[in-house]
């Protein structure tokens, strides 16, 4: 169960990636017609919003890939230094907290989606409903707090993460 859990996160990460190239791509094409307009050429209308909800969407793809495999940022000046069972509490602690911010920001955003809806604010550019980025946002984000509460579960013993990624889990900061 756990190897296909882990699977669809890091597939999720894979669709966040082919989204952030697609931006990129969308980028290029705009500068390149934002440098050519002398020939007639010109950006693509309303780039700066594609690439704003195409970047949301690809770091709530991302976020519990990451989490799942323990590789966000830390500094590992005194980690070393704690005894094991304090280690062990203090990921739990841990775990527990980044559920709380992730409860916190899907909550927050499923209320901002429903705010702009109702108010039917539209982008500047594309005059596209704000509330579609939103939307598109939620889904990823929302999947994401199983792969938060899992991570919870692993710190507390009750699953256990698939053999490929246990050394991982136990070099865990």
């Amino acid at each position: 169960m756990s190897s296909r859990f882990y699977r669809f996160y890091r597939n999720m990460a894979f669709f966040g990636i082919f989204v952030l190239m697609l931006i990129a791509a969308l980028s290029v094409v705009s500068i390149i017609g934002r440098s050519l307009t002398s020939i007639g050429l010109s950006p693509v209308r309303g780039d700066f919003e594609l690439v704003e909800i195409g970047s949301g969407i690809a770091v709530f793809c991302f976020m519990p890939w990451t989490h799942l495999r323990s590789a966000h940022a830390v500094v590992d000046l005194v980690w070393g230094t704690f005894p094991q069972a304090f280690k062990a509490l203090l990921t739990v602690v841990f775990n527990v907290l980044m559920l709380a911010v992730w409860v916190l920001l899907v909550w927050r955003m499923g209320v901002q989606l429903m705010e702009h809806r109702e108010s039917g604010e539209t982008t500047f550019v594309l005059l596209m409903p704000l509330w579609w980025g939103y939307a598109a946002a939620i889904i990823p984000a929302t999947l994401g707090l199983v792969a938060y509460l899992w991570k919870l579960f692993e710190s507390l013993g009750i699953v256990q993460p698939p053999a490929e990624y246990a050394k991982a889990a136990q070099a865990e900061h």
